[in-house]
Parts: structure tokens; sequence; C-alpha cells
């Protein structure tokens, strides 16, 4: 089906992104495709799909790839009909029909008769039903982008589909479509995906790193468990080093010590004995270049290890080095936050929700707010954070430091640096070297300490948050976050859930990632319709 032999890429400016790369897919296989931010996922997804070209290597695939973005801008100046690439078939039938019956418009639609009734089916079974194929694309949300393209998978029945982060902007109705569609199809798939429920439904991960593509036999969670494995192996190793080093550096500075007690013991022996200064100048010159040697050669011994210390230490994990730690909220659990009564919200004439709402907020809850897209998620914590006031009922609100982390990070100021954002919440006044160990706790190195934030990733304006947040004299006493796994690869949402996990404050999340509500301690909801 697809074979990749010695495929290695390089970026417009020289840079290697992956090198040697190989390869095979057999027809009906289901693969996960992981790795961290930076890899090259989404840039091997495209070389599979001819979009992009090797700079040497061979690809060789029995079928066309039908190829589902990430992002979806570069469309919105075209027609649903023309993303999906079926304008030329769809004008031809048309042309057909009105009398048309040249012979070019016969080749167009080269006898696929049903394109009509099948973008209709195609479309309605994605929750599409009665989009116009002529709309512009730039119309669209972005969960009805992704659809659009999950829909052309029925109108053009590929062999082979490539899909990345299909679950991005999909709401929980929409993720069980997709999750059943993955489930029960006979297409070979590649799906690259942060979405743990989605990567168990794959029987295969492959991943990609800098030692190029790994193959393992099992679903994401065998995956993590052999991850787990090797890291925990990994740790002992490095355990095992260090203390070797400790011992090395033992070893050499009690053989020092005792050949420096020998040189001296000797040098008084012979001055009592009246060896003459000429041949005392040598014996001293000797002994001082056997204790150089000796010290070489401990040198050596302990540099070597010191070397295999650090090619260990750089291979864990990012998330094995972090140090993360919050500081406790300043309330005590279980006090009122917010109470709302019966409340509800308009948008001109339109009310947001089709019954009022009544909850309450208490220090210490971990609450989700769910529903589908459109039903008011944001508007709603909006509500509860001040900045919009319901339409009517009624909401008290206690004095509460808060915390809103949406999936754009606008928290973060792009007019800044790295250190300069981190000083923004140095409300304890620490010294300049604690706030840059503590970039570097959350793995910002000195090179990137000057960078602007413009220009991180999601990922790190991610961990930069955090890190902003564990700099600050006090915790907040809420968190909101708004789709914080949106735009996070694996390796980052686990970080985002071991610092979570390490915050004792309110939390409040609107998330359609199950896995993650679960690992949070996520134990109540409201749920909009």
């Amino acid at each position: 089906m697809l074979t990749l032999q010695q495929i290695t890429y390089a970026h417009p400016n020289k840079d290697v992104l992956f090198d040697q790369l190989n390869f095979t897919l057999n027809k009906q296989d289901k693969i996960a495709l992981i790795g961290n931010n930076g890899a090259g996922k989404s840039t091997l997804l495209k070389l599979i799909a001819g979009e992009l070209h090797p700079l040497s290597g061979e690809l060789r695939a029995e079928a066309r790839p039908y190829y589902i973005p990430q992002h979806f801008g570069q469309f919105n100046d075209q027609t649903i009909a023309g993303a999906l690439h079926i304008t030329e078939k769809l004008c031809a039938l048309q042309a057909i029909l009105e009398g048309d019956v040249r012979e070019e418009h016969f080749t167009a639609l080269d006898d696929d008769w049903g394109i009509e009734e099948r973008c209709r089916e195609a479309l309605a079974q994605w929750g599409l039903e009665g989009l116009d194929l002529a709309q512009q694309m730039a119309s669209l949300s972005g969960g009805q982008k992704t659809k659009v393209f999950l829909a052309g998978i029925q109108i053009h029945n590929p062999q082979l589909v490539l899909m990345d982060e299909p679950s991005n902007h999909l709401d929980a109705r929409s993720r069980v479509l997709l999750y059943d569609y993955i489930h029960n199809t006979h297409h070979t798939l590649i799906v690259v995906s942060h979405d743990r429920v989605l990567l168990d439904l794959l029987p295969a991960v492959c991943e990609l790193s800098k030692k190029g593509l790994t193959a393992y036999g099992g679903n994401y969670t065998f995956y993590a468990g052999q991850k787990t494995i090797e890291a925990q192996a990994l740790q002992e190793d490095v355990k095992d080093r260090e203390k070797a080093l400790r011992k090395a550096r033992e070893v050499e500075k009690e053989a020092i010590e005792r050949q420096q007690k020998l040189d001296a013991r000797g040098k008084r022996k012979q001055e009592k004995a009246g060896v003459p200064t000429i041949m005392m100048n040598t014996l001293r010159n000797n002994a001082e270049k056997s204790t150089s040697r000796m010290k070489d050669v401990h040198a050596e011994k302990v540099d070597a290890i010191r070397q295999e210390l650090g090619e260990l230490r750089r291979e864990l994990p990012d998330k094995d080095k972090m140090k993360i730690g919050f500081e406790d909220s300043a309330l005590h659990n279980g006090k009122i936050l917010v109470t709302a009564k019966e409340i509800s919200f308009r948008y001109g004439r339109h009310s947001v929700w089709e019954h009022p709402l009544s909850f309450q907020l208490t220090s210490g809850q971990r609450i989700a707010i769910k529903g589908n897209n459109g039903s008011g998620k944001t508007t709603l914590i909006q509500i509860i954070l001040g900045s919009l006031e319901p339409a009517a009922g009624a909401i008290q609100r206690a004095p509460a430091t808060t915390i809103y982390i949406d999936q754009d990070y606008s928290l973060i100021d792009n007019r800044l640096t790295v250190y300069e954002q981190a000083e923004q919440f140095n409300t304890g006044r620490l010294q300049e070297h604690e706030v840059k160990s503590r970039l570097t706790h959350f793995l910002f190195q000195t090179a990137q300490w000057a960078k602007p934030c413009t220009a991180l990733s999601g990922g790190e304006k991610m961990r930069l948050i955090l890190c902003c947040l564990t700099i600050g004299k006090q915790a907040p006493d809420m968190i909101v976050l708004d789709e914080p796994t949106n735009n996070l690869d694996i390796q980052n949402i686990e970080i985002l859930t071991e610092a979570i996990n390490g915050y004792q404050g309110t939390l409040i999340v609107v998330s359609h990632d199950a896995r993650f509500l679960e690992q949070v301690g996520v134990c109540d909801e409201i749920v909009l319709d």
C-alpha cells in the first residue's frame, strides 16, 4: 500500500527535519503517528499526500491518499465543492443534464452519476444537512470545516486516508461519529492526533523522533506502558551513573591525598638522609609528574562518566526534567465562590440556553462545562468571571483571584520576551537568577529567555503560563481552562496534567478531551443544551 525508503526532508533553510526514514504500510493497516511538537508529523503526512517532496529517498503509494489537514485557512477562498475537488464533476453533471453532451463533460464526470446524492448523504452523515456545496469555506466554523473534509471520505471512498488532528475542533457528538468511523472502517489509515481516546482505537502506534520511526505493536495505552518501562529503565541508568560519578570523584580525591602523603613522607626521609639538593629537585619533579599523571587518569574517568550521564539526562522525557509546584490557594475548601439562580443570556432575541441555569461553585471543586459547539460554554465562563452579566436571574460572586487560560493563550503578552512575561508575575519579588531558574525548570533554556512570546508554539505558551503561575507569590483561587489541550501534543498535555494535579484551588474546565478530564480529577459537570 505505502513504502518509504531512506526519506530525508529539509526545510527551505536547509535544516534537516528527519533523515533516512523507512516505513511500510500494508492494506487496511490503521496507524497512529505520534511524536513531540516539531518532530515532523504533519510534514510527513504532507510528503505522503504529495503536497511536499523529500530531499532524497523514494516514496511509493499504490493509490492516491485522501488528506485531511490540521488547518484549513488555505481553503477560505474556495467553495466547499472546490475544497473537496468535486467542482469539475458537478459542473459536468449539470451541463449534461441541461443538454450539453460534449465528450469533455462525460470524461470529467467519469460515469459518477450519483455524485450529488452521495455528497448530500455524506454531509448529512456528519450533521451538515442542507449545506450548499457552493458556499464559501470561509463562512464555516472550524468544526464544520473538519466535518466537510471528513464527509469527503465517503464522497471519494479512497483506499488510504491521512488525518492530521481530526478531532481538534469537534464537539462531543461529532467525536463519537469520528470514533465510530475509525473503529469500523476498512480504509487504510494514518492518523496524527493527541486525542488519546481516538488513539486507543488504532491497533498500532508509530513514534516519530530524532531516532526516526519506531513501531509499537499495540494501541496508545500499550505504547504508553512501554514508554513508562523505558523511562523507568532510563531513570535507573541515570541514578547508576550519578552514583558512579560520585564514587569516581571520591576515589580520585582519596588517591590524590594518598599520593600527596606518600610524597611528603618521602621528602622528609630524603631530608633526614641528607640527599643533595639537585637530587631532591629531581625526585620532587618525578613525584609531581606522577601525581599529575594520576590526576589525568582519574580526570579522564570522571569526565567519561559525566558525559555518559549528560547523554542519559538528555534522553529523559521533558516532563521528567521539570520541577512543578503551585502554592496553595488562600481560600479554605468548600467556600462558596459563585451562586447562580435561574440565569439566562440572550444575543439579540436569541436565548443561548433552552432552560435557565442554576448552580453553585465552591473552593477546591473540579468541574467541567460540557455541551456541543455553539451551546454557550464560553458565554457561561464569561458570566462566571464577571465580564458578562445574565439577562435574567441572579448571580453572586465572592471575591477571588482567577486565572483564565483560553485555547489562544491570550494571557501571554506577545509584545514581551519570555523573561519579561515571567517578570510580569513576579509578585514575590524573586531575584533575577531565581526567575531564570524557574524558566529553566519549565524547559526554557538561556537562548530562549530573550525570545519574543509571539514566536512561541502553543505548547511553549502553555508551559510559560504554568511557569508564571509558580512564580507568583500566591496561587490563584480559581483556574479556568477553555479547551486547554486543543493545540498541545501528548507530551505537553502530560505536563499540563501533572501541573494541574499539583494545584489545590478551584478548577473549571471546558474540554472535549474525556481522558484529560478524567486525569485531572473532574468530578462535577454543568451540561448545556
